[in-house]
């Protein structure tokens, strides 16, 4: 692979850190251009990468779950860190192979092992985990074949609206929430019998929480923790929160609601009990944790649990950190986090998630994408994009192609600056949400 990056004359140089960041999408690209602004003398390199990435770092044609192929570049190009950005090389077990290994064992892994990774990759696990170390969930039953019937009486036994869950990874789209009784009876059973794949061979039925989402963030060395900033992220494909889930149309950071009272509530409740509780099952972790929230009348709850950072909100909480992301993750991997500060931009960030016509069903691949250059103010992430071979100009690549974000003193001019540089960019069947962030301009507290 040495033909990927010849450009660098600095190979092997003591004072230069070789990063691998795994993943193609918005997330991804964010992680790159936040390492970029290190203090620190950098050479990324992200695993595949998309167009974006490949204008800041150099990208490599590996798939993430290429254990042995990402061994081989790893040791010739002397990756001294590899971050992961999506889950499921976390869950199938990338932090673990790189552990064993004793050629690749120096290398500092952003991730947890497979173990760890169960919070996302087992809703049914992450239950049984919160329910063990008493931190507050809906109420909830595991259901499989074998109990289907059980399952039936326990969806009788609750208040619409009825809340399915695959138990397994199902790309954001494996949660269905619904109204009618009967059709929750026959979404179960559908879901049982092959509906999201094997994701769904165990659905988590759970009690429905009135009330408003957040996201929480924190970097963890399995001790300690540093908070990175709040966000609430918008799932649903259409306005209002209409039509079906997505893996995310838009976020805003920080989120209104979220004031130092109700975080403390989140760290006391939450996550020290999470970290707590990984430590006495053994459970080694140095990574990201994202908690999924539930603010019911003033209290945290958790909805989910995922072992890495969220897409879109990476594309916003990233604008928002001042400290050298660098000096944040070396300190997670040499277990130092107890004694680190890190500093948070005071501004509103929005982030507007450009999509393909048809998303989240079938789409289109490969229209131009124009107007990038026309931007500003704002940071452009690119997600689901490719670049040209022929011309070298980017194109759609995905479902959700391009995060539009933007910073402003207020709530309102973030949004503005977002939704106006999202309107300059073009390519065919373009689609976003025009109301992110509007439901907190008119929240009212609790």
């Amino acid at each position: 692979m040495a033909e990927y990056v010849k450009s660098y004359q600095y190979k092997s140089m003591n004072t230069v850190l070789s990063i691998l960041i795994l993943g193609s999408g918005g997330r991804e690209h964010a992680i790159a251009w936040k390492i970029r602004q290190s203090r620190q003398a950098v050479r990324i390199f992200v695993a595949p990468g998309n167009a974006g990435t490949a204008d800041i770092a150099t990208n490599v044609p590996v798939d993430v779950t290429d254990f042995e192929q990402l061994k081989r570049f790893c040791i010739e190009e002397e990756i001294q860190m590899l971050v992961v950005g999506p889950e499921v090389p976390l869950v199938e077990g990338v932090a673990d192979f790189f552990q064993m290994d004793p050629l690749l064992a120096d290398i500092d892994v952003i991730g947890p092992g497979s173990r760890g990774a169960m919070l996302e990759g087992s809703k049914a696990f992450a239950k049984d985990f919160m329910l063990r170390h008493q931190i507050p969930t809906a109420a909830f039953l595991r259901v499989n074949k074998l109990n289907l019937e059980e399952g039936f009486l326990f969806l009788q036994k609750l208040k619409a609206p009825y809340v399915l869950k695959a138990d397994g990874l199902a790309a954001g789209k494996g949660v269905l929430i619904i109204h009618d009784p009967e059709e929750a009876r026959h979404e179960l059973k559908a879901m049982l019998e092959g509906k999201f794949g094997k994701a769904s061979d165990e659905v988590v039925i759970e009690e429905f929480l009135p009330g408003i989402e957040m996201s929480a963030f924190v970097l963890t060395d399995g001790s300690d923790f540093v908070m990175l900033p709040s966000a609430k992220d918008y799932k649903r494909i259409g306005e209002n929160d209409s039509g079906p889930n997505t893996g995310g149309m838009g976020a805003v950071s920080p989120v209104v609601f979220a004031d130092k009272v109700f975080m403390e509530k989140v760290k006391d409740r939450i996550i020290k009990p999470t970290i707590l509780g990984l430590q006495q099952e053994q459970i080694a972790y140095k990574g990201f944790i994202f908690f999924g929230l539930m603010n019911v009348g003033g209290d945290p709850y958790v909805i989910e649990y995922n072992a890495r950072l969220g897409d879109p909100e990476t594309e916003c909480i990233l604008t928002r950190i001042k400290t050298d992301f660098v000096d944040l993750l070396r300190a997670c991997a040499k277990g130092s986090l107890g004694s680190y500060k890190s500093e948070t931009d005071d501004r509103f960030a929005v982030t507007v998630m450009l999509v393909a016509e048809g998303y989240p069903g079938t789409y289109k691949r490969g229209d131009k994408i124009s107007g990038l250059e026309t931007v500003n103010d704002c940071v452009v992430f690119h997600a689901g994009t490719a670049s040209d071979i022929s011309t070298g100009s980017p194109k759609t690549n995905g479902g959700r192609v391009l995060a539009v974000t933007a910073l402003g003193d207020t709530l309102e001019e973030a949004r503005a600056t977002a939704l106006s540089n999202a309107a300059k960019i073009s390519y065919q069947g373009k689609y976003y949400r025009r109301d992110i962030g509007l439901d907190l301009l008119h929240f009212k507290p609790f």
